[in-house]
């Protein structure tokens, strides 16, 4: 996955005089450690976030974070500009997790419904762990976010992106046209986003039922395409060629996903 936390890129110049060149390494590496320690600090006060979320629900206050993280609200805006910026950084906490579970199950060198199943169960998986996360980011609003950072739309966009990508490559392989993917992906990423909210609110049924009814209902769907066009898919036999798609967090840009064919080796 791509690091989420923003690189600082520094150039040396050589030459100089020599008591420069003895002062900048040194107020460099000084500079390096603070740094570190600052991103090392922000992530703490992130997992303390979490926690909070966890007890308080998606009200959560800064004044419940500082607590969590037992330090004063103070010491907390030394390293979050706002509760915006904590929200925000939540949100790419959130993504990681969700695309650690994700990214492999969607990639899995699984037989067609094995392999929708298990790319449910990542996303049901991740909701169910971390419900309040989900609620606070999917409804909560945020005065003064920027429009660029409404981090649930995002990953939306990223996944419908990758199941374009993922779709298009198949239908291509079985010679079916490919221009059905990406309402397709869009379609599938909507029905699985409201069906999460819903089962988040109701719970009337397991996670397991939730995944299993929505897998038969995707495959279905899928068999049916196919038998159009006079082709026969084993939902338990893997496909001739696994494809697999490659992933950047953040918002989805032409390139950003790419289908490719699994040749077992690594990337």
């Amino acid at each position: 996955m791509t690091n989420m936390v923003d690189r600082v890129n520094r150039s040396s110049r050589a030459g100089g005089r020599s008591r420069d060149s003895a002062a900048k390494p040194g107020g460099d590496a000084r500079r390096d450690r603070w740094r570190k320690h600052r991103i090392a600090r922000r992530a703490e006060f992130v997992d303390a976030a979490l926690r909070a979320l966890a007890e308080h629900g998606p009200d959560v206050g800064m004044e419940d974070v500082a607590a969590a993280a037992g330090v004063t609200k103070p010491v907390l805006y030394r390293h979050f500009e706002d509760k915006a910026d904590l929200y925000l950084a939540l949100g790419r906490r959130g993504t990681e997790i969700l695309f650690e579970r994700l990214i492999p199950a969607i990639n899995a060198e699984l037989a067609p419904v094995p392999r929708i199943r298990m790319a449910l169960d990542a996303f049901f998986s991740v909701i169910e762990e971390h419900p309040n996360l989900y609620r606070l980011l999917a409804h909560t609003p945020i005065a003064d976010r920027p429009v660029d950072a409404d981090v649930v739309a995002e990953d939306k966009e990223v996944i419908a992106t990758a199941i374009t990508a993922l779709l298009g490559d198949y239908m291509r392989m079985l010679n079916m046209d490919s221009g059905a993917a990406e309402p397709w992906a869009y379609g599938i990423v909507g029905m699985v986003q409201n069906t999460g909210e819903w089962w988040l609110d109701k719970r009337t049924m397991s996670r397991d039922s939730v995944v299993e009814y929505l897998t038969q209902i995707i495959w279905a769907a899928i068999d049916g395409l196919t038998r159009q066009h006079g082709i026969v898919l084993d939902p338990d036999k893997p496909l001739d060629a696994n494809k697999v798609v490659t992933l950047k967090a953040g918002p989805a840009k032409a390139g950003d996903t790419v289908a490719h064919e699994s040749t077992g080796e690594p990337s």
